[in-house]
């Protein structure tokens, strides 16, 4: 594979990890330092939410090593589904995510189910004015977006689809366009779909495949798992590192490690 592949989960701030992933009594400050020492990347999702203050984006870079990186929501009042997002907003979520320097990752635009094809301009000139130096990833949960049309246009903006793993759009289809990236890196999100978790193994071994194909075609591939995909997000990103022929960091290295905290 040419591409650095980044595997993570979305989100770590979760205390029901505590025992199965993180070690006991691992305290909620410290959940992002042990998470940092198995996995090298992670979606934040606090901030499609709300724009970071600067002590907190500060203190996220100061409790991880050097090549973690955080892939950043976009808060979701500055996304094409605002009636009117404020550039000047958007201006300030940019300076915040760059205050991470070399840990910042990509920055994903989630768009909801209920956004359909009929705001194609809006998707246009939102691209349009997206700040430069930064890279920017799109996820569409309507099947009707997917398209020559769509690929074209985010091509010309060097934006990446996001691709999913979960109910929207037929995963043969989804892995399809693993072959046709629409920027220079690339984004995956595994989501799951209904409530029954059942046996992913065999899509884990076609996302396998995928990625392989993504790293022959882009500089950086970008995966986070939601706990919804297997119900534990951990185990299903360690057990793609292992279907790509990455050693990962199991539970009972972190807690052999809880001496160094």
């Amino acid at each position: 594979m040419g591409a650095r592949i980044h595997l993570g989960t979305q989100g770590w701030n979760y205390p029901a990890w505590v025992g199965p992933f993180y070690p006991a009594g691992t305290k909620p400050h410290d959940f992002l330092s042990f998470y940092s020492r198995a996995f090298g990347t992670v979606e934040v999702d606090s901030t499609y939410h709300a724009t970071p203050g600067e002590h907190v984006v500060r203190g996220w870079a100061e409790r991880v090593p050097a090549r973690f990186t955080f892939a950043l929501k976009l808060p979701r009042e500055l996304t094409p589904e605002a009636q009117a997002p404020d550039a000047g907003q958007l201006a300030l979520f940019c300076e915040r995510a760059r205050l991470l320097g070399d840990k910042l990752g990509p920055v994903l635009v989630q768009l909801g189910p209920e956004f359909g094809p009929d705001r194609w301009h809006t998707v246009g000139a939102f691209l349009a004015r997206l700040p430069a130096g930064l890279r920017w990833a799109v996820e569409f949960r309507q099947r009707g977006w997917v398209g020559p049309k769509l690929l074209d246009l985010l091509h010309r903006h060097g934006v990446a689809l996001v691709l999913v793993e979960g109910r929207w759009l037929e995963r043969e289809k989804m892995i399809d366009l693993a072959i046709r990236p629409t920027a220079d890196f690339a984004y995956v999100r595994w989501m799951g779909g209904g409530k029954r978790i059942e046996d992913r193994d065999r899509e884990l071994s076609m996302w396998a495949m995928a990625l392989a194909a993504l790293a022959a075609r882009v500089s950086t591939v970008y995966g986070y798992f939601s706990n919804h995909f297997q119900g534990h997000a951990p185990a299903s990103a360690r057990e793609m590192q292992r279907l790509i022929g990455v050693s990962p960091v199991e539970p009972e290295q972190l807690r052999s490690q809880t001496s160094l905290f």
